[in-house]
């Protein structure tokens, strides 16, 4: 290597004496290498190195040192270790296809309320643990969006607003209508995701108006709401991939009466013995009243 490297700065006008005494080197070892014949292994590394240009070329630059290794072993029946294969593939400027680090981009925010759920989504009662989350569908004139409010121990959609946009309007106004109907006590939980909208002054203005507490899970993780998105997942499943609707009207028409016409009244909802989501909060409040 000493060698090739001093007749490469020689020939850009490099003198071999100073090349020689920056390397360690001696002029006549220098020379003796040179004049050297190629070593067993050196030739055994020039054939193996064509064989794996010939193997990562076939994989149309894909094949990484792992993969090459492989087809040397497997396929050809080639052995080698894959270090050396690895420092091939690095002398001759051969490389694979690997996933690329993502760019770590700026820290989230500290969220305006704790995690008092931590993926735990179970309540004693009705009112007492409530889901919120945004969902969007795309149309030929523009997108649907969604906001909805999930309470926790009945599965029923207590809120819900629909609109062209995700302003902060959107989870106020689903949340304004859960307040409406149900009038939870106050410390009722409120759960969401860090989205602009529920870290919004106003949707905490909300919040602290009715005396209800927030809860937020961690960034980019959605089992910390899942039951929100099982809810959307069994919207897509049921609604959305069955029909194209043409416009951002129909859609929002097909949501709404799944959501009030459908689903709450008597739809069969396996978690809750396959009992409609009224005939479970009936029972409940029956038995309540008679205890």
């Amino acid at each position: 290597m000493s060698a090739r490297l001093v007749q490469e700065l020689a020939a850009d006008g490099v003198p071999v004496s100073l090349t020689c005494r920056v390397l360690g080197i001696s002029r006549c070892g220098l020379y003796d290498a040179l004049r050297r014949p190629p070593s067993a292994r050196a030739i055994a590394d020039q054939a193996l190195t064509a064989t794996i240009t010939a193997i990562h070329h076939g994989s149309r630059a894909t094949y990484g040192a792992p993969r090459v290794h492989a087809e040397l072993r497997l396929g050809l029946g080639i052995a080698c270790g894959r270090k050396r294969v690895a420092r091939l593939m690095r002398v001759a400027g051969l490389a694979g296809i690997c996933h690329r680090r993502k760019r770590r981009g700026q820290r989230p925010l500290p969220a305006p309320h704790e995690d008092l759920v931590l993926r735990q989504f179970t309540a004693d009662g009705p009112d007492r643990l409530w889901c919120t989350d945004i969902t969007e569908h795309p149309t030929s004139t523009g997108k649907v969006y969604c906001a909805a409010v999930l309470d926790v121990f009945t599965r029923k959609i207590v809120g819900w607003s629909i609109a062209d946009h995700m302003r902060c309007e959107l989870v106020v106004d689903a949340l304004q209508m859960a307040i409406w109907r149900r009038h939870p006590a106050p410390g009722a939980i409120v759960h969401a995701d860090r989205g602009a909208q529920h870290t919004s002054w106003i949707f905490g203005h909300r919040l602290r108006e009715a005396g209800l507490l927030g809860s937020m899970g961690r960034v980019a993780s959605s089992v910390n709401n899942t039951m929100m998105e099982s809810l959307w997942s069994s919207m897509q499943r049921e609604l959305l991939d069955r029909h194209d609707r043409s416009s951002r009207e129909e859609l929002a028409s097909a949501i709404f009466e799944r959501i009030e016409g459908f689903t709450t009244p008597s739809g069969a909802t396996p978690g809750l013995g396959y009992q409609s989501l009224n005939e479970f909060e009936d029972l409940h409040t029956a038995a309540t009243a008679a205890a």
